[in-house]
């Protein structure tokens, strides 16, 4: 990860071997399940000009670069959702 004008850059190797840098917003761990998230954008817009978000889970292997994996249940994207709400207050409250 590279660190740019406070921005946490993230290279991401994809499939077909290209490369894709995206911004990383935000990596976080649920303790009970020690599984790791990360939250990046392509800093893409929606017709509404909303930024598009991506989630991931991270997957460590020993020996390897991490991988992004897939949220796999209703319940993890549930969670994540919680979170990510939960900080829009916190950035609500500060401005």
């Amino acid at each position: 990860m590279n660190m740019t004008d406070d921005k946490k850059i993230m290279s991401i190797v994809l499939e077909d071997g290209s490369i894709d840098e995206v911004e990383v917003l935000l990596s976080f761990e649920f303790t009970d399940t020690k599984k790791e998230y990360i939250v990046y954008t392509k800093n893409e817009t929606d017709e509404a000009g909303n930024v598009t978000i991506y989630v991931a889970s991270l997957i460590r292997s020993e020996g390897e670069d991490p991988k992004l994996g897939s949220v796999e249940t209703d319940e993890e994207w549930s969670r994540i959702k919680n979170v990510l709400k939960e900080l829009a207050k916190d950035d609500d409250k500060e401005q």
